[in-house]
């Protein structure tokens, strides 16, 4: 079936789930949460049982019209998890699954106090994407389905609870909240703890563990002006608020774009606002990904090309060209490196998924590649025409899910067939379809990265002492050029004389740390030994962990080395953390 999701058991072109209202209670000293959830649906073939994706969920029993009603619970699939297929009678259009979700749920991650800022009190949180939605809410799994959800969220301790939804005040202790726009399953989230808020503007606040409160105001003080920001480009923003909630250092990724409250890792609070590129993408994924929708993981792409080209032209409009610029060239870098370890199979936008974890192709190439893909297309059509593009694309499509293909479409129908004699210089195929990049594709110069690149040129040939480098001046994006030009490994007198001058194992912004320690590694650099082990057993978050882990393996001793911290520091990654270094390190 055209646009059909591989990683999902649902048959939506039979019964399609339409509306979940979930009552759930979270009790942390089983980490447990349990309770039911309701599924309104559209019979489109009235004889045919709703089959719903879960993974390790238990269930209880399933009603419908007030009478228990026969369900399936079929075989485990390593990947999917197990479809549950429930026989509704002919005129229902509704089922209530009354259920439990353990801790082991791959969804969600309980800490203990002493992994949280505060250390008093435990903490839980959701992340659905890309299909772990199913491991704690029995539902339709894909992106190509789309729900609106209330709730109402009890826990055993009284903490805050946010989800992402517009909250609806308390009833017997029940938390309520209500998403009335349709989203798919994976950006349903929840998050439970000693939660703080602080207003920024009126529709944006912070909210964040009491002791991260202050340093994440000031770290996004912009909001208002990011959102203004990308209203003036590409239209509206139709979620109504835009908070940013700060989780414990365990949060796997940088963000999740979770309609009306992002989550972000608390590793982005640099201090001089140096990160907050990741911010500027979350909020673009409230046009492409929240609004408009990859129908399926192989689509991928549409989600996050369209949002990192949408990031970059948020920095520079707020921050100034030459940031933006900085940007374009380290990520370029690192899609190469990317590129050179890749098979072809995983550099091609298009992505096949098939047999796959979709977690598997959340890589640079989806990112980088489509957002240079969509630079191209700039660059041969005119901002002014791109831009108008865009915003059209966001109008035709909002609140819907599509395919590669839909996208494609619209894109030949907007842009090549307007503007026939432009589009000859670009093959749309080969950048979606075909492996590596273009010949054509857009390579930035940053004449500030430049400068940086010469100076370490200098100081390696021995033309100029660590502590003359003009690195007081240099933001995040220079110091990091210089981290990734220089050779490897280093000789220890000069990996020395760099932490001496400039106490590099000692800084607290997470980016320069993770490619220090990087050479550090290869350079067997042992004073940062500590660090690193610090580092891995309090930080979650994939972006670092991976090449650190990557690089310890190298060598018989690393590996050794890698499996020791592994054992210490696992117990605090998210499940989905815990399964990426699992197959670098092997188990443990």
């Amino acid at each position: 079936m055209p646009g059909r999701d591989i990683h999902s058991f649902a048959e939506p072109h039979r019964v399609r789930v339409t509306h979940c209202s979930l009552v759930l209670e979270a009790f942390f000293e089983k980490r447990s949460l349990s309770g039911s959830a309701e599924l309104r649906l559209q019979r489109l073939d009235p004889d045919a049982p709703l089959v719903l994706d879960t993974r390790d969920l238990q269930i209880h029993r399933v009603e419908s019209q007030g009478r228990e009603a026969p369900y399936r619970l079929g075989e485990r699939d390593a990947i999917l998890g197990s479809p549950l297929e429930i026989d509704a009678p002919p005129a229902a259009d509704s089922v209530v699954i009354h259920y439990s979700a353990s801790e082991h749920a791959s969804g969600l991650q309980w800490l203990a106090p002493e992994q949280t800022s505060g250390k008093t009190h435990p903490f839980l949180f959701s992340q659905n994407q890309s299909i772990h939605a199913r491991s704690w809410i029995p539902i339709q799994d894909s992106p190509g389905v789309r729900i609106s959800y209330d709730a109402r969220i009890k826990n055993d301790l009284g903490l805050r609870v946010v989800m992402s939804a517009e909250s609806n005040g308390i009833e017997n202790l029940f938390q309520r909240f209500r998403m009335d726009l349709p989203i798919p399953a994976y950006l349903i989230a929840l998050a439970i703890g000693e939660i703080g808020f602080r207003a920024l503007g009126p529709r944006t606040g912070i909210y964040a563990e009491p002791a991260l409160l202050d340093a994440a105001a000031t770290e996004f003080a912009d909001l208002e002006r990011l959102i203004a920001t990308v209203e003036s480009l590409y239209g509206p923003y139709r979620w109504n608020r835009y908070d940013v909630l700060v989780l414990p250092p365990s949060f796997p990724f940088g963000g999740m774009e979770n309609p009306v409250i992002t989550f972000a890792t608390p590793t982005i609070l640099a201090g001089d606002k140096s990160l907050i590129s990741l911010i500027s993408h979350e909020l673009a994924h409230s046009w492409s990904g929240n609004l408009v929708t990859n129908a399926t993981w192989s689509d991928f792409w549409l989600n996050e090309g369209f949002t990192t080209y949408i990031e970059n032209r948020i920095q520079e409009e707020v921050y100034g060209r030459e940031q933006a610029v900085m940007e374009q060239v380290l990520d370029r870098r690192e899609l190469d490196k990317e590129l050179a370890e890749f098979e072809p199979r995983d550099q091609i936008l298009n992505i096949d998924l098939s047999g796959r974890d979709p977690d598997d192709g959340t890589t640079r190439v989806p990112y980088v590649k489509g957002a240079l893909f969509l630079r191209q297309l700039e660059e041969v059509f005119g901002r002014a025409a791109f831009d108008q593009f865009l915003k059209s694309y966001f109008e035709h499509f909002a609140f819907q899910s599509i395919t590669t293909e839909e996208a494609l479409d619209f894109i030949r129908r907007a842009l090549f067939d307007r503007y026939s004699n432009q589009g000859k210089s670009i093959s749309v195929d080969e950048w979606v379809f075909a492996p590596g990049l273009p010949a054509s594709a857009p390579k930035a110069f940053s004449a500030r990265l430049q400068h940086v690149s010469e100076a370490a040129g200098a100081w390696i040939a021995g033309d100029l002492a660590a502590s003359a480098l003009p690195a007081r001046c240099w933001n995040t994006q220079e110091w990091l050029e210089f981290l990734q030009v220089l050779p490897r490994p280093l000789p220890d007198e000069k990996v020395s004389e760099l932490d001496a001058a400039w106490h590099v194992t000692a800084t607290g912004n997470y980016e320069i740390l993770d490619d220090w320690l990087q050479i550090a590694i290869e350079s067997e650099y042992k004073p940062a030994g500590p660090r690193l082990e610090s580092f891995l057993i309090s930080v979650g978050r994939m972006k670092y962990l991976k090449p650190l882990y990557k690089e310890l393996t190298k060598t018989p001793e690393g590996r050794l080395r890698a499996r020791e911290l592994y054992a210490k520091a696992r117990p605090g990654y998210h499940p989905i953390a815990q399964a990426a270094i699992a197959k670098i390190v092997g188990s443990v």
